[in-house]
């Protein structure tokens, strides 16, 4: 009988996880749909936007550019003894701008922006609620999904691909400072490969969609776990450290799902 009273309660346990489960996926369903709308309603009033380009995007360029222009030379190094095994050093070009335009560029964006100003928005939305400045705002008949989520979530999705971008860019000159003055790659063959390897559509603008997508990704975890965050110094902290690691897990799993869409039929 105990065994059967234990099967029993492992059972009621699975139930009640897959009804929270379902109970939470929907309210996040309709919190991104009321998100979306107040953005849209949001580009409006671009001021609030701009503000907030500044504090998430901004803020982020020089870690941004840090950490590009040394993936940068690790991709030099590391791809040039590859290429070499092959007699195909001239290919570094194309190597690293593939590698930073297709993967590197938004991936590792994206993960610094979690870290970043992922972590920066759930505070501040926390410490918003645990203020009482949200609900101040609804007695007010100041909806804070229009005048304070909505700014910052357009914000997460406009800066994404221009920090990407920055990114790519300072990586490849990474490269180039490795492979041309350091290793000697003929600085001819390292741009002309990279000018005919690198597709505007199949690879630039993939790299784009990947980090709007990783953009609106970031966002709305950040803002989401802020937004249910306990209102002690304690749930503001577990909350901050919850948006690193969904995000993180949603980035690299959305990356593998979007390379598999783009890449996978050639």
């Amino acid at each position: 009988m105990n065994w059967a009273i234990r099967a029993l309660d492992a059972v009621a346990a699975l139930g009640r996880g897959f009804r929270l489960g379902v109970v939470d996926t929907g309210r996040a369903a309709r919190y991104f749909v009321r998100l979306l709308a107040a953005s849209g309603m949001a580009l409006g009033r671009p001021r609030l936007v701009i503000d907030q380009m500044h504090f998430v995007g901004n803020r982020s360029v020089a870690i941004i550019m840090v950490s590009g222009l040394f993936v940068g030379f690790v991709l030099g190094l590391q791809g040039y003894y590859t290429l070499r095994r092959y007699g195909a050093e001239q290919a570094l070009g194309v190597l690293v701008a593939l590698s930073l335009v297709r993967e590197l560029g938004p991936v590792v964006t994206a993960l610094l922006f979690a870290g970043r100003a992922g972590t920066s928005l759930t505070a501040e939305i926390g410490l918003m609620k645990a203020g009482e400045q949200l609900a101040a705002m609804e007695m007010m008949a100041v909806d804070p999904f229009q005048r304070v989520l909505a700014p910052r979530f357009a914000a997460a999705i406009l800066c994404m691909p221009l920090l990407a971008a920055l990114f790519s860019a300072v990586g490849v000159l990474g490269g180039w400072l490795v492979g041309v003055p350091m290793i000697g790659v003929d600085d001819g063959a390292f741009w002309s490969q990279m000018q005919g390897g690198v597709e505007f559509v199949d690879d630039i603008v993939n790299g784009v969609i990947k980090s709007v997508v990783f953009g609106i990704t970031v966002g709305f975890v950040a803002l989401l776990t802020g937004w249910d965050a306990v209102p002690t110094p304690e749930g503001v902290a577990r909350a901050t450290t919850k948006t690193v690691v969904v995000s993180s897990l949603a980035v690299l799993a959305l990356d593998f799902l979007l390379t598999a869409l783009m890449f996978g039929t050639r």
